[in-house]
């Protein structure tokens, strides 16, 4: 119980990879706060819910001053919140990809600085959770790949500037298989499919990413600032090797 008596928020922690880190910050001992725009459909263990609405800066404000006053501190702030619909660049007009860029970035910055002085009175830290997108390119998801490219420069210059009250950290994530999956995989065979593009042959499950979570605001990582830690089974097989390898036996 390694967080046991601290205080942690996970932005859209509602489902899939939040839900799943909420889960593993309250078995670390953890009293987990979650919120979302929407009410979790089944409950998060037992983590308080509370709606919101990233978006509204004067509401996120009150979301984290009413946390800290009922809990009496604030220890932990994963900025979990975020997505995209496949959408290539001229499908969408700029108004579209700017929304995808307010949830992915600006919304992110927005819990930070709200969060910063409970924060920093617990001496606490951020978890942000990157993507691969971030870090290759990534069409139909442009605005959110440039989105989480900037969360990670976000995240480093958090951890210069807030340091060394506060340490700032990103979980940059690959594949990670949710309630959601099929609709962006297909069916099961097809979910496995893709699994069997990673190195490690599956996708990543919503328990993995909440352990390396709660790892980053935990004790053991008390060095550990500015840094960007790949979850994403091995990262993706170069698809030049296949061409390259067709001929190997000749």
């Amino acid at each position: 119980m390694e967080l046991d008596g601290r205080v942690a928020v996970v932005t859209g922690g509602t489902r899939g990879v939040g839900a799943g880190i909420a889960r593993a910050f309250e078995r670390a001992g953890a009293t987990v706060v979650i919120c979302a725009r929407r009410e979790p459909e089944v409950p998060v263990g037992g983590a308080e819910f509370i709606p919101l609405d990233l978006r509204d800066p004067d509401a996120v404000e009150t979301f984290f001053d009413r946390v800290a006053e009922r809990y009496g501190r604030l220890d932990t702030l994963v900025n979990n919140a975020g997505g995209t619909p496949y959408r290539p660049l001229a499908d969408g007009g700029p108004a579209r990809h700017a929304r995808v860029i307010e949830l992915n970035l600006t919304a992110p910055l927005t819990a930070s600085l709200a969060a910063h002085r409970h924060l920093r009175a617990a001496r606490g830290s951020i978890v942000m959770i990157g993507s691969v997108s971030g870090v290759r390119p990534s069409p139909g998801s442009a605005a959110y790949g440039a989105a989480k490219a900037g969360l990670d420069s976000l995240a480093r210059s958090m951890a210069v500037e807030w340091a060394p009250e506060i340490r700032v950290n990103t979980l940059v994530l690959g594949m990670v298989r949710t309630e959601l999956s099929p609709l962006h995989y297909g069916d099961e065979e097809g979910v496995a499919a893709v699994g069997r593009t990673v190195p490690l042959g599956r996708l990543a499950e919503p328990a993995e990413i909440g352990e390396a979570a709660v790892f980053l605001a935990s004790p053991r990582a008390a060095y550990i600032s500015g840094a960007s830690l790949l979850v994403h089974g091995g990262g993706e097989r170069p698809a030049f090797l296949d061409a390259a390898t067709a001929n190997k036996e000749a």
